[in-house]
């Protein structure tokens, strides 16, 4: 007889924990920080941890971690330990005291800065990449530098960009075993955003490295 089966945390119920961590109090367009809808963080989280067993007791990277939705949820999913990195001091600040109030601040290391320096020690890359609107191509940035560190990476694009994302990343040696259609509701948050909240259809990726 084995022991006790784990616990599996509701998606609902993981929905409704990350619903309770504070985005950005000053988000910059030219950044692209559109805090990740806590129903796609959620999906996200469970797909990798439930699924695919990329979370629980792993070392875990969340490239461009904004105010640390992903991260503190893969934290709260049983991950060894998040490594958390964005360019922007309030958006870091943020998260740590997010961390705090979820109780998991020993575990999510942050910093401030480019993902360039980090090494290649990472089992999973959760993120949330700016979709290259506003800078062109800094989706593909950040996914050279996920399929760098890690083996296994879950990422979210712009279902406009599949075709593009699917031939970019089998010419980078990687394999999508994953690939979930979802939606992603952006409120009214800049000046140039004309409507109350816009729906984006979005892929959600779940990539292995092949190639070293």
């Amino acid at each position: 007889m084995g022991g006790d089966a784990e616990e599996i945390i509701p998606r609902r119920r993981l929905e409704e924990a990350l619903r309770r961590i504070r985005p950005h109090p000053h988000p910059d367009p030219e950044l692209e920080q559109y805090t990740t809808p806590p129903k796609v963080a959620a999906e996200l989280l469970f797909t990798a941890r439930y699924i695919y067993d990329d979370i629980k007791d792993r070392l875990v990277a969340d490239l461009g971690c904004g105010t640390g939705r992903l991260g503190i949820g893969a934290l709260m999913l049983g991950a060894e330990a998040v490594v958390g990195v964005d360019i922007d001091s309030t958006a870091i600040s943020t998260a740590r005291e997010n961390a705090v109030e979820a109780d998991v601040s020993d575990r999510l290391h942050l910093l401030i800065g480019d993902v360039a320096p980090l090494r290649a020690v990472f089992d999973t890359v959760i993120m949330n990449p700016p979709f290259g609107t506003r800078r062109r191509h800094a989706d593909i940035e950040f996914l050279d530098e996920a399929l760098r560190i890690a083996r296994a990476v879950y990422s979210i694009h712009k279902s406009s960009t599949r075709e593009f994302i699917k031939r970019h990343i089998r010419r980078r040696g990687g394999r999508i075993s994953a690939l979930l259609k979802m939606e992603m509701e952006i409120p009214h948050m800049f000046r140039f955003h004309r409507k109350p909240r816009r729906l984006v259809e979005i892929d959600l990726y779940r990539i292995e490295r092949l190639r070293v």
